[in-house]
């Protein structure tokens, strides 16, 4: 309560009266308002000129992209304001910086700010690109991530076609092992060959080769290469007629030897090895068979039967005549083996009658008189009865038989002698066999 004097009237007392009023009441009290940012708009409790008495109520309005930490504020009798009446800029929470990228802002975490998201070379975005500070305090979008979609690169080498060496089909290729680039972090996995390694034996012909490598996130990268082998070849030779032929390495490729053997009773013409030379030509000359020249004008038995050492064996039938019964029925039991005969490289010479009168044949070539004596002496066989002599390449007599034998009987004890294994492979390889 407060005393207010009333102005003294002349000749009359002065009075004093009691007021029920605060004495700050209508005077300013709190710091006057000053909204940065904003609007504000009071009001006194009485209708007071002063907008900062006791008692005023204040509302704050500020502007967009700002706030105030109360919308309305009150005089208190502390003579300070209920609350902090300032417009503040809004500000959204700082963005978290995405892995292997970052981001630039308009205007930092401020309202309205627009930031741009970006990632490391090699990533890409995933998400939304930008985000802007709303008036909710709250980013318009997330934060993107950067993931690693690109592929490793990787660069296959550039092989050059290889020639096969001499005597080979087959080439050693070299080449360097390629490395892959990742254009994201750099961590790859080892490089996957498929195909042969460096280094290795390729045979001829064209190889399809790639390399494959993989980064931390799976991305595939590959490339493609090939690798190709040539062989220099020569002509393709084939074995002469009577005769065979067996060659090393590939048969026609550079540096392969092909050697020539002639069957019995045929005797080898040109070259018996040739070689196919660097310039794809066969070394020596044409390689022929040609049937064996018998000179029956030779002197001696041992001259005669030298002309079949290595190259023929001989079956030599003797019987003191034509007529004689164990004679005939060998003569036409081997009639119809001729074939047999000549794939076991087998010359038959006859030796028929007692000397002078004498006949030696070998098939239509007639022997003098003094020759198959000779031969008979040589080779002990008796002129007055029947004996066949089994003599082998080497000249040696390998057996006798008094008696008329079959053809298979015959061919079985042949097919036995060590030199004739060989011959078989060689003729099965050749494909000569006898039908019947």
């Amino acid at each position: 309560m407060t005393l207010s004097t009333v102005p003294p009237v002349p000749g009359r007392p002065i009075k004093t009266y009691k007021s029920n009023l605060p004495p700050f009441v209508g005077t300013p009290w709190c710091a006057p308002i000053k909204v940065k940012h904003g609007d504000v708009s009071c009001r006194t409790p009485r209708g007071e000129h002063y907008r900062n008495v006791m008692g005023t109520r204040c509302k704050i309005r500020c502007k967009q992209g700002y706030e105030s930490q109360s919308s309305e504020v009150v005089c208190m009798a502390s003579k300070h304001w209920s609350s902090n009446y300032a417009c503040r800029e809004i500000r959204c929470p700082k963005l978290n910086m995405p892995a292997n990228g970052g981001y630039k802002c308009s205007d930092g975490s401020y309202f309205n700010s627009r930031c741009e998201f970006f990632c490391s070379p090699g990533f890409t975005l995933k998400g939304q690109k930008t985000a802007t500070c709303q008036h909710s305090k709250q980013w318009s979008a997330g934060v993107p991530t950067c993931v690693d979609m690109d592929p490793p690169k990787i660069k296959c080498p550039n092989v050059k076609d290889k020639w096969a060496e001499p005597g080979k089909v087959t080439a050693r290729v070299t080449w360097d092992t390629p490395e892959g680039v990742d254009t994201a972090d750099g961590i790859l996995t080892d490089v996957i060959l498929k195909g042969k390694a460096p280094k290795s034996d390729f045979p001829e012909g064209l190889h399809k080769m790639s390399y494959t490598v993989f980064d931390r996130a799976g991305n595939k990268g590959s490339c493609r290469f090939t690798v190709r082998v040539r062989v220099r070849r020569c002509s393709e030779l084939f074995p002469p007629d009577n005769g065979y032929m067996k060659c090393d390495s590939d048969r026609d490729n550079y540096g392969a030897t092909c050697n020539f053997k002639c069957t019995g009773g045929y005797e080898l013409q040109g070259s018996a090895a040739r070689v196919c030379q660097y310039g794809l030509t066969w070394s020596g000359a044409d390689t022929n068979c040609a049937p064996m020249n018998i000179n029956v004008g030779v002197r001696t038995a041992a001259a005669l039967l030298d002309q079949f050492y290595e190259k023929r064996r001989l079956l030599i039938i003797s019987a003191p005549t034509a007529a004689n019964h164990n004679y005939r029925f060998q003569m036409t039991n081997l009639q119809h083996a001729q074939c047999g005969l000549d794939l076991r490289h087998v010359t038959v010479i006859e030796l028929v009658g007692t000397y002078p009168a004498q006949i030696g044949r070998i098939r239509h070539t007639l022997l003098p008189p003094l020759l198959s004596l000779q031969l008979r002496l040589l080779l002990q066989i008796p002129q007055r009865s029947f004996q066949m002599v089994l003599v082998d390449k080497q000249g040696t007599d390998k057996q006798r038989y008094p008696f008329p034998i079959t053809a298979a009987e015959l061919f079985t004890t042949i097919d036995t002698f060590p030199l004739r294994k060989d011959e078989m492979v060689l003729q099965q390889e050749a494909g000569q066999t006898c039908q019947s």
